[in-house]
């Protein structure tokens, strides 16, 4: 596990060292362990390493059996004992035991081909001295970032954050629009696109490679959900659950202490249990709560802990935003607004005290319909079938006379949110259940030069491309793989590796594992969800494993309670920062916008939550990358 950093000049004879340098000691808390640097006429590659798997001998770059490839990676491959047997039966001959030699000599028998026998999380970048080329590539769910700026000249400059590539000077921090008005809808920015107009991402599953000035990127996987396989719900059961419990024990590879996050939900606390059967062990659990109890499922967890036998440390947050914002924006690099960073943050920063690889439970929402608004997706093409006029006339008119509250979560004001979005056809709709902002909504927002700037741009085409790309599947598997390809990946992957990159901490995921994703995209649709019961098929698995009054209750989620924070202890910086002279000239929101949610808020007349966390995201981040 490392971070990665390197560039390509054209105009140059030699890389620059010293620019290499600075952009490795950018990312020096992905790996403090060790540092390592290759140089090559214009070609530079770097890393920095936190030592997992085959501490004394991994130092990298790697270079294959004639030097003639040289390879910087971040990531671990959990099969890679098993395909470095195969390779040496083909006979390349190793000189390390770690995991990245045998991805440089797998480049070596396939060439980009590779990918496909990697089983793991990885970015990796290889130089070709003799082609003069470099290939770049992502794991297939987008577990390990990847950026990378095309210059104008051809050159190219890659790593894991923003900061490395910030600190080569040939990157420019002009921004892009387009990027921001996306970001107000999915508070993150969506791939491939950044905050940055210079600046890119590699998607998930995909590889990229240069060669004299040019780039190709091509897609090597994508979840097929149009192959149903005929099997019957003992039978899925069973497999799931020796599924899961192999890919939860092929990351129990290590040379460091390890442990697990437990929340207290139905997958963390699946991961957990399966680590408990296979280890050898006691199994450290990590759980993090808050003083409202309406946002702690730690009872929850400790239950689970009790039952499993495991180490349980719990954690309540005391939240410090003068302490922690600056330190989420810093290392996000980019406007990001998903407010469950800051106890995916607290809780990666007590574990790395304890452990120095955590499992966790990411990604079986997204493969099992964990959410409700699967279900709400189902509801809605179902209501659409209701003749219109007693829709709008009878059904929405009564709804509207039910009492319900802005300030306090309620079945009735989901029902109101329900009947009002289920009108809208299905990606204006999704966008709805899953934005902070949609459509009609930046209309009244926004200032209008930022308007003309982003003209034309609807953030539910990125929703439609994926809807229509489900293989002809129904409306949940098109969810399903719609949540895959942006959610996961741009929001909540990118959450995860930051918050415990930012403290020197792995985080593996068992759920993310492909052939877990390939297995559930292959079951059909109404074994993942039964009627409206979101996640039916895995928690019939998790109740083999956990006490049942864990598996069966509303989710809750990883949130916060931001919308409290800000009328008490927040309050003060939420003023300082949103009615800044910067902030109220910015250009993009209407000051008038900004002082109304800021004053409704405060004063407990209406829940502008979402909306200004959001805001104070992008001014934070504007403040410290752009001013």
């Amino acid at each position: 596990m490392c971070g990665i950093v390197g560039f390509v000049n054209t105009a140059a004879a030699e890389a620059d060292r010293s620019v290499l340098e600075r952009m490795n000691a950018a990312i020096m808390h992905r790996g403090p362990d060790d540092d390592g640097f290759f140089i090559d006429g214009g070609a530079a590659l770097a890393m920095r390493r936190l030592s997992i798997i085959d501490i004394a001998g991994g130092q990298q770059p790697i270079h294959n059996e004639d030097r003639t490839k040289w390879i910087v990676f971040n990531g671990e491959i959990y099969n890679f004992q098993e395909v470095r047997d195969d390779l040496e039966k083909r006979g390349h001959r190793f000189y390390t035991k770690s995991d990245t030699e045998t991805v440089i000599h797998l480049y070596d028998e396939y060439g980009p081909e590779c990918v496909d026998h990697l089983r793991g999380m990885f970015a990796l970048a290889i130089w070709d001295t003799r082609e003069k080329t470099l290939f770049l590539a992502r794991d297939r769910v987008g577990k390990k970032p990847l950026l990378y700026s095309h210059q104008p000249n051809g050159s190219i400059i890659f790593g894991s954050e923003f900061r490395a590539l910030l600190a080569h000077p040939d990157v420019s921090r002009e921004v892009e629009p387009r990027a921001i008005d996306n970001y107000l809808s999915f508070l993150c920015v969506p791939a491939p696109m950044t905050a940055f107009r210079s600046i890119r991402k590699l998607r998930p599953g995909h590889w990229l490679r240069w060669k004299d000035g040019k780039v190709e990127t091509r897609r090597y996987w994508l979840p097929d959900f149009s192959k149903k396989i005929k099997i019957s719900e003992a039978e899925a059961i069973e497999e799931t659950t020796r599924l899961l419990r192999e890919a939860t024990k092929i990351r129990l590879i290590s040379e460091v202490p390890l442990g697990a996050f437990l929340s207290g939900g139905v997958d963390s606390s699946i991961v957990a249990a399966l680590m408990a059967e296979v280890s050898d062990r006691s199994v450290k659990t990590f759980s993090i709560g808050f003083e409202e109890q309406d946002y702690s499922e730690l009872k929850y967890a400790r239950r689970v802990a009790e039952h499993i036998g495991a180490e349980y440390n719990e954690f309540v947050v005391r939240p410090n935003a003068l302490e922690v914002l600056p330190v989420l924006v810093e290392h996000y690099g980019e406007p990001y607004a998903d407010s469950s960073a800051i106890p995916t943050y607290y809780v990666a920063k007590e574990t790395r005290k304890h452990v120095t690889v955590a499992l966790n439970g990411d990604g079986g929402d997204e493969s099992f319909a964990g959410y409700e608004r699967y279900a709400a997706m189902k509801l809605a093409e179902r209501y659409q079938r209701i003749p219109r006029p007693l829709r709008t006339s009878v059904i929405a008119k009564m709804a509207g006379l039910l009492p319900s509250s802005e300030l306090k979560r309620s079945r009735i004001r989901d029902l109101k949110r329900f009947l009002n979005a289920a009108e809208l056809p299905r990606t204006e709709r999704y966008l709805r259940w899953v934005s902070a902002f949609d459509t009609s909504s930046k209309n009244d927002i926004y200032t209008r030069e930022f308007a003309a700037d982003v003209s034309g741009q609807n953030s539910a085409e990125i929703l439609d491309d994926w809807f229509s790309k489900s293989n002809g599947s129904g409306i949940l598997d098109a969810a399903l793989l719609t949540d895959q390809m942006t959610y996961l990946p741009n929001d909540l992957l990118v959450k995860v590796d930051i918050a415990t990159m930012a403290n020197s901490l792995e985080a593996r995921s068992p759920l993310l594992d492909h052939k877990v994703i390939e297995f559930a995209a292959s079951l059909p649709a109404d074994m993942k969800m039964s009627g409206l019961q979101t996640k039916s098929l895995l928690k019939k698995v998790a109740a083999r494993l956990v006490p049942s009054e864990v598996v069966y209750r509303r989710k809750m989620g990883f949130g916060v309670p931001i919308g409290k924070w800000f009328r008490g202890e927040m309050k003060g910086f939420l003023n300082e920062v949103l009615l800044s002279e910067s902030s109220l000239r910015r250009g993009i929101i209407k000051p008038d916008i900004i002082r109304r949610y800021v004053a409704e808020h405060t004063a407990g007349e209406r829940d502008h939550s979402f909306q200004l966390w959001a805001f104070l995201m992008l001014e934070l981040w504007f403040q410290r990358f752009i001013d």
